[in-house]
């Protein structure tokens, strides 16, 4: 018990007597809080830059200082919003209390989402050593992967995101929501709607996905991976294995290595993912083909997403 009751305090910055107080407060509509620590440095803001990109319309909604999004866990459905601690390492999040019955499960998602279990400073003297990667590592100490709330709806993303741009991804994931989304009538503002889970997506007719600008073969892959994942063959949860999932979405029609690859970075926090084919990547190491990005960048090992992340960033940075 005192293990259980160190454990709370150390996720969620108090007591579970404190939590079990906040419970009895759903029904006066008080909002839920709760602290989450992060070993410093931690680059907030490059964080928020990245998802604000791509965020999801009427799922997320992320500004120059906070992200929120709607969430739908078991039979709770309510928002969420977190913001940075001014005062400590730490990001403060104020919640639904209609979520409460799903607290640990939404801290494990969201320290997930903002990569707050990294050891920055191991990672940073890991990969310091790249003459590619070290004004980078030295100007962004604290640069995180994003990972995921959710590992389909980040799937989804990946796939509509296929050879088209960040920001036509977006529009195609905002039509996939208005169309089989479930409206969330009582959100925050900008917050309107739960994205479509796998057994929705999965049952849905062809021409409907195509509906939203997709090409057949690109509907087709979406309606597969809502099939793969609603039946278990793909697990896209935080932890699974990586080399086990990659492999069951690259037996997918239109998913190759580099999607595979990124979902595994994101969507199961697997630090070593490596989309050695990304044109950027390949670029900054000077290479041509993805066996050679692949034995140029075996040194990161096992942080390769973080390489990728710090390509990405100066590519962004410089406009590249």
């Amino acid at each position: 018990m005192r293990r259980f009751n160190a454990l709370v305090q150390q996720r969620f910055g108090r007591p579970p007597s404190a939590l079990r107080r906040e419970g009895d407060e759903v029904a006066t509509g008080d909002a839920i809080e709760l602290r989450l620590d992060y070993r410093p440095p931690f680059d907030w803001l490059a964080l928020l830059g990245f998802l604000r990109g791509r965020e999801v319309t009427g799922v997320e909604h992320v500004d120059d200082h906070s992200y929120a999004r709607v969430v739908a866990l078991g039979d709770c459905v309510g928002w969420l919003r977190v913001q940075a601690d001014p005062a400590r390492p730490a990001l403060r999040v104020r919640l639904a209390p209609e979520l409460a019955p799903q607290l640990m499960p939404i801290v494990a998602r969201l320290r997930g989402l903002f990569d707050l279990d990294a050891h920055p400073e191991a990672i940073a003297d890991h990969l310091r050593g790249d003459p590619v990667l070290r004004d980078s590592v030295i100007a962004r100490p604290g640069l995180r992967v994003p990972g995921a709330f959710d590992g389909f709806e980040l799937a989804v993303r990946a796939v509509l995101g296929q050879q088209v741009s960040v920001r036509a991804a977006t529009t195609l994931c905002a039509r996939l929501v208005a169309r089989f989304g479930r409206p969330v009538p009582k959100a925050m503002p900008g917050l309107s709607a739960v994205f479509p889970p796998p057994d929705v997506l999965a049952r849905a007719a062809l021409a409907d996905v195509r509906a939203i600008g997709l090409p057949e073969q690109r509907a087709r892959t979406i309606v597969a991976l809502a099939a793969a994942v609603a039946d278990g063959c793909a697990d896209l949860s935080i932890g699974a294995d990586p080399e086990r999932t990659v492999a069951a979405l690259e037996a997918l029609p239109g998913i190759g290595p580099w999607t595979a690859q990124y979902i595994a970075m994101r969507s199961l926090r697997w630090p070593d993912g490596f989309p050695g084919g990304d044109l950027v990547v390949r670029r900054a190491l000077e290479v041509t083909t993805t066996r050679a990005a692949e034995a140029r960048a075996a040194a990161w090992r096992p942080w390769r997403a973080y390489g990728v992340l710090h390509l990405w960033s100066s590519a962004a940075s410089s406009g590249g």
